[in-house]
C-alpha cells in the first residue's frame, strides 16, 4: 500500500489584479506558504508519493522568492515528488522548471508522450506527460494500458474531461481502459472524484486556495492509499483564505441589524461577498455604511443589493378582476386571523397567490 498527496493548480506568482497591489504582493507571499504545508501534511502522513498535476505556476514569469520556496518546500518532503507541466506552466527550455536545479526527490516529466517511472523499492510504476505548449488537442492516454505485472500503477497528469479540448481531453474510455489504479489529474479547479472509470479510481483535486468569487469555500488537496483493487483519497483543506458568499434576507428589519446578526465574530482571514436580499421600503441602502460595519470581520468584503422594492399587497384589492377577488377575500381571512402568527400566515399566501396570479416567479 502505497501513502499518496494529490495536488494541482496551484497558479503560483498569479497577479491578483482585483487586489489593491500590496494585497496582491501578500496574496503571492501566501501561496508560497502553502507549499510549505503541503510538505509538512506530507512527511506527518508518511506520504510515499506527492502527485502533482500541473498548473503549478501561473505563468512563465516567477519571483525568484516563489523559486527558492518551491525548491525548499520540495526538497523537505520525504516522498518522491512528480510534477506533470500543464497549460500554465508548460515545459520548455525557457520555462521556470528549467531554471532550476531540482532536488534528487523531484521528477518533472518533460516529454509530450507518456513516460514511465519505475520504483522499484515502492513495488509501483508513475506515469505522466506535460504540456509542452499553452494547448494540446490529442488524447494522451488513448490506446494506453499499464502492464498487470502486480505492480501498483499512477498516473500524473493535467487533463480535461471535455472530448474536444484543447487542453488535454481525457475520456472516461480512456481512464476505464487504461489499467491503472489511480489517475491523479489536474486542470479543472474544483474537486471532482475520486470517482472510478472501469477498475481505475481518478480524480481532481481542484485548487489547493482559491483566487476569486469563482473558487468558492475549502480548497485543498487529495490524501490517503492506493493499492491494487482500493484507493481511499480524502480531502485535506490546506488554504488560509476562502472565498464566501453569505445572504442576509432584509425583509421587515433594520438593514444594519440583520447585517450584523451575520457577520462571524472577530475577524475572519476570509474573502466575503455579502448578498442582501428580501423586500425593502421606498428608501434605498446605504451600502458604504453597511461594508464599513461589515469591514472588520474580514479580509477583504463586499456588500451587493439583491432585494426588490416591498410592494403594497392590498393595492389592486378593488379591482373588478380575479385578482381584485382573490386580494380581497384574503383581506376578509385576515382581518378574521386571531393572532400575529395567523395574519402572517395569511398575508403570506396572499403574497404567493398574487405571483401565481401575476405568472410571476417569486412573491413581491
Amino acid at each position: 500500500m502505497l501513502k499518496v498527496i494529490h495536488g494541482a493548480d496551484f497558479h503560483l506568482d498569479a497577479p491578483f489584479h482585483a487586489l489593491p497591489p500590496e494585497k496582491a504582493a501578500g496574496r503571492r507571499a501566501e501561496q508560497r506558504e502553502l507549499l510549505f504545508r503541503l510538505a509538512e501534511l506530507a512527511n506527518r502522513e508518511g506520504a510515499d508519493l506527492v502527485l502533482l498535476s500541473g498548473d503549478l505556476f501561473d505563468g512563465a514569469e516567477i519571483y525568484g522568492e516563489t523559486l527558492e520556496a518551491l525548491e525548499k518546500a520540495l526538497g523537505s518532503i520525504r516522498g518522491q515528488v512528480f510534477i506533470a507541466p500543464g497549460n500554465h506552466d508548460f515545459w520548455s527550455a525557457r520555462s521556470p522548471y528549467a531554471a532550476l536545479e531540482w532536488p534528487e526527490n523531484v521528477h518533472i516529466f518533460t516529454e509530450p508522450h507518456l513516460e514511465t517511472v519505475e520504483l522499484p523499492e515502492l513495488g509501483c510504476t508513475v506515469y505522466g506527460a506535460a504540456f509542452t505548449g499553452a494547448h494540446r488537442s490529442d488524447r494522451v492516454l488513448e490506446g494506453f494500458h499499464a502492464p498487470e505485472d502486480g505492480k501498483i500503477h499512477l498516473l500524473v497528469l493535467h487533463a480535461d474531461g471535455t472530448p474536444n479540448s484543447t487542453y488535454g481531453p481525457i475520456t472516461e474510455e480512456d481512464l476505464a481502459g487504461s489499467g491503472l489504479d489511480y489517475a491523479a489529474l489536474g486542470h479543472i479547479h474544483a474537486r471532482i472524484g475520486p470517482r472510478r472509470a472501469g477498475a481505475t479510481v481518478w480524480a481532481y483535486p481542484g485548487c489547493p486556495e482559491g483566487r476569486g468569487f469563482d473558487e468558492l469555500g475549502d480548497k485543498g488537496v487529495l490524501c490517503g492509499s492506493v493499492e491494487q483493487g482500493n484507493v481511499q483519497m480524502d480531502f485535506v483543506p490546506l488554504c488560509s483564505r476562502r472565498y464566501l458568499i453569505r445572504e442576509v434576507d432584509v425583509t421587515a428589519r433594520m438593514p444594519e441589524e440583520a447585517l450584523r446578526e451575520a457577520l462571524p465574530e472577530g475577524e475572519s482571514p476570509d474573502f466575503c461577498r455579502i448578498l442582501l436580499t428580501g423586500e425593502r421600503g421606498m428608501e434605498g441602502l446605504d451600502l458604504e455604511k453597511l461594508e464599513a460595519l461589515a469591514r472588520p470581520h474580514y479580509y477583504s468584503v463586499s456588500v451587493r443589493d439583491k432585494t426588490r422594492m416591498r410592494q403594497d399587497l392590498w393595492a389592486r384589492a378593488e379591482e373588478d378582476t380575479l385578482t381584485g377577488l382573490f386580494l380581497r377575500a384574503m383581506r376578509r381571512r385576515l382581518e378574521e386571523a386571531h393572532d400575529e402568527e395567523a395574519r402572517a400566515a395569511v398575508e403570506r399566501a396572499a403574497r404567493f397567490g398574487l405571483a401565481a396570479l401575476e405568472n410571476r416567479e417569486e412573491p413581491q
